[in-house]
């Protein structure tokens, strides 16, 4: 899916008002969109007052903290990223960035300059970023790896456990027992999201329920075993079943992902894409969980050409709240606290940094809990399928 307009120019800005002055080449190299594309988006954004525009450069309307603010290593001459906090998120990822801007405001109130560092799609791309980062003379990071793929996650552990300045990994939960373990992280309970998910589901009536997962992130993995664990678990639940919520939502050919749990035969093999039309009319599946909620979007989009309207034939939970409320009808959405895991991140990582009692105390691994916010997409079953 193309990147809408407005969160493209919403990353230009994050990396101008982190950075200050930056050539429009080098935005659309890290962007991965065509020069002649950021330049008018830098256009239309010096037009509208977000920015200041110059000669291939994009400058900052408020110019940011200086790097004098924050007390530079013994022997370290100002520049580069010297004293500051390294920020390293995948590109292209609305759900992080909302975790960045909630990193962002706690640094910034804290006059923490920011040393921000988008990773392109490519396995193993934060490690580069991270080692000129600190090459550049970062004192601290903060990290969202992409790890499509169990595989690509293990591959970092290594040389993650051993950056060398306090860390701390936001919304990822590394494999217990691994050498990331004991690393600091703050990270939504997506386990409590499903159950919010399932129960507000099975509180209306529904007893056939299917969750339409991507499976090319940790939170979609999470996700998937969470589902497969509440839903085999509740009585209430007569049969579920876990599919693919998009063609393009898997970490890729050389990285399967091992077969989901199955309640019952016909359950579905965890890998098919979702078709909730065939659903409804086979298996009389009644309620649906869609991660994340703009492929949810477009699931109940493609459900309405087929005829099936939500709610009134199947009912809708998506998980994620970006765009879920702008949806016809409005979904009901599992809402992860981000901007609030990016703020609780950059507060864990300050007190590590301030050098008083207690900085270098136990590892903290904190969970936030998302809520669900209810609209009009879910209401009691239909009585014909009961």
């Amino acid at each position: 899916m193309r990147e809408p307009v407005e969160l493209r120019r919403q990353r230009i800005l994050s990396v101008v008002e982190s950075r200050g002055a930056v050539k429009v080449s080098a935005l659309a190299a890290e962007l991965d969109v065509s020069v002649v594309t950021v330049r008018r988006d830098v256009e239309e954004l010096a037009r509208d007052g977000r920015l200041r525009r110059g000669h291939g450069v994009a400058r900052p309307v408020r110019e940011p903290v200086p790097t004098a603010a924050v007390p530079a290593a013994r022997g370290e001459e100002p520049g580069g990223d010297a004293g500051a906090v390294a920020l390293v998120v995948p590109e292209r990822h609305t759900y992080l960035y909302e975790t960045l801007h909630g990193a962002r405001s706690v640094l910034e109130e804290s006059g923490i300059r920011i040393a921000l560092h988008i990773a392109p799609p490519s396995a193993g791309a934060e490690r580069p970023l991270v080692e000129r980062a600190l090459a550049d003379g970062a004192r601290g990071l903060l990290i969202a790896p992409r790890w499509r793929s169990a595989r690509s996650e293990e591959l970092d552990y290594g040389w993650l456990a051993n950056v060398g300045v306090p860390t701390v990994l936001m919304e990822r939960r590394p494999r217990p027992g691994s050498a990331l373990h004991a690393l600091d992280s703050v990270c939504s309970d997506h386990w409590y999201g499903i159950h919010l998910a399932v129960d507000h589901l099975v509180s209306l009536g529904h007893r056939r329920i299917v969750l339409a997962a991507r499976d090319d992130s940790p939170t979609a993995r999470s996700i998937r075993t969470a589902f497969a664990e509440i839903a085999a678990a509740r009585p209430e639940v007569a049969q579920w079943s876990v599919v693919l919520s998009s063609p393009q939502a898997v970490p890729g050919p050389d990285t399967p992902a091992p077969a989901e749990p199955r309640r019952s035969a016909g359950a579905g093999d965890g890998r098919a894409v979702l078709d909730l039309a065939a659903l409804l009319r086979e298996q009389g599946v009644t309620g649906a969980v869609l991660h994340g909620d703009v492929d949810a979007l477009m699931l109940v989009q493609r459900l309405a050409e087929s005829g099936v309207e939500v709610p009134r034939d199947c009912s809708v939970v998506a998980y994620d709240d970006v765009v879920a409320a702008l949806g016809s009808p409005p979904l009901t959405a599992v809402a992860p606290p981000k901007a609030e895991i990016g703020r609780a991140a950059a507060e864990l990582l300050l007190h590590r940094l301030s050098g008083g009692a207690g900085a270098s105390g136990p590892v903290r691994r904190t969970e936030l809990l998302p809520t669900l916010k209810v609209r009009g997409s879910a209401q009691e079953p239909p009585r014909s399928t009961e």
